[in-house]
């Protein structure tokens, strides 16, 4: 049953998007996780034509700074109305979507930046810190060694295959061909990924997420201002958080993530079905999460995913355009991702993505994923012709 709150139908358009911006991508050596994400926030408020003394909501998070959004403010030199700085892993970002929405319709502040920046790469990988488990007596490696738990499961219980696996990460990579500034635009072939570096049963090293340097910026406001910017206004239709579990021992079922609530919520809020969508951003930090969210958010049938991702379906040319950047496999990957996806499905709408342009894409779906499948938040964006 898909749970709709009072007034959560009110929200759908109040806020739109109406400045993204990237830094660059990949070993930025030298480079504090501020400055990296200092670059992106730079590019973001050019779209806009306004000045950082302009923002007085602040989103963020990272892995590094326990208070993110006071560092933030002081880094920029600005003393914002409201601040949010809850960290759910790299979903975080997308429930800061819905989170400024709120804080916008409700006049908390009227220019809300979220924001993001990493030296993953070059300044070597900080993981988050974790309290003593049960499962820490088995030093499990992960969270690779979480994911691989889940596709195992689901090969025994569905029949997946390693070569379903590989299906997303060859699509993935066929969009990154098309994106200038992806990461890794090299041909990827079926037999490339299973003949790959083995990692943990099943994966191989091209099935895991790439360890890099970037940083995102989004810049919102309440809808009644939208086209009052240079850029076309992206709108935020619909959103929702859940979570299932923290420790991968604990979750129900591994073949089913929170996305399977949080999908239909994000749905029924935007007033839209999967079949209605566009373009989709999912969270690959492995290949079978693109299986999972394919699954869970409606667009097949559960355990029919490997079949689902086969033959091209989700690659250029195929039926549903999926991780048209690159996604996490082949883009960008520098920790936490959520950030990236949703700025993709805001460029598709806005028509801005040369030879990957999805052709009058208007309506966008993304789900963000945090911690070892614990947390899952969807989002629905759509074009002015969407309302």
């Amino acid at each position: 049953m898909v749970k709709i709150l009072k007034g959560e139908q009110s929200l759908r358009g109040a806020a739109a998007v109406v400045g993204v911006g990237l830094s660059r991508f990949g070993d930025l050596a030298g480079r504090s996780h501020m400055e990296i994400m200092g670059e992106a926030v730079h590019h973001a408020l050019a779209e806009t034509g306004l000045s950082i003394h302009d923002i007085d909501g602040i989103f963020a998070s990272n892995f590094v700074d326990q208070l993110t959004p006071l560092v933030v403010a002081e880094y920029f030199g600005i003393k914002p109305d409201f601040m949010d700085g809850s960290n759910i892993g790299g979903s975080v970002f997308v429930n800061s979507l819905l989170s400024a929405s709120l804080a916008l319709k409700h006049g908390l502040c009227n220019v809300a930046l979220i924001c993001y920046g990493s030296n993953n790469r070059s300044g070597g990988i900080v993981a988050p810190a974790h309290a003593k488990t049960i499962e820490s007596v088995y030093k499990p490696r992960y969270p690779i060694q979480a994911y691989a738990l889940a596709a195992m499961r689901h090969m025994h219980q569905y029949g997946t295959t390693p070569e379903q696996l590989a299906e997303v990460a060859v699509s993935a990579r066929k969009w990154a061909q098309l994106n200038p500034a992806a990461e890794m635009r090299d041909p990827l072939s079926i037999a490339d990924v299973l003949g790959a570096r083995r990692i943990v049963d099943p994966f191989g090293v091209r099935d895991c997420c790439l360890v890099s340097d970037g940083g995102a910026a989004m810049i919102m406001v309440r809808a009644d201002r939208a086209k009052d910017f240079p850029k076309a206004p992206v709108y935020m239709l619909g959103a929702s958080s859940r979570t299932t579990h923290n420790m991968i021992s604990a979750m129900p079922d591994l073949t089913v993530t929170a996305a399977a609530q949080s999908g239909p919520e994000a749905f029924a809020m935007a007033g839209v079905k999967p079949s209605d969508i566009d373009v989709v951003e999912l969270y690959d930090a492995f290949t079978i999460n693109t299986i999972l969210f394919l699954e869970d958010m409606g667009f097949c049938k559960k355990g029919e995913g490997g079949a689902f991702v086969s033959n091209g379906n989700i690659a250029p040319g195929g039926s549903l355009p999926v991780n048209t950047n690159g996604g996490g496999l082949s883009c960008v990957h520098p920790g936490m991702y959520g950030m990236f996806l949703m700025i993709e499905a805001v460029q598709q709408l806005r028509g801005e993505c040369g030879a990957r342009q999805i052709k009058g894409a208007e309506l966008a779906a993304c789900n963000g994923n945090g911690g070892y499948l614990s947390s899952q938040v969807t989002a629905v964006f759509g074009s002015a012709a969407t309302l």
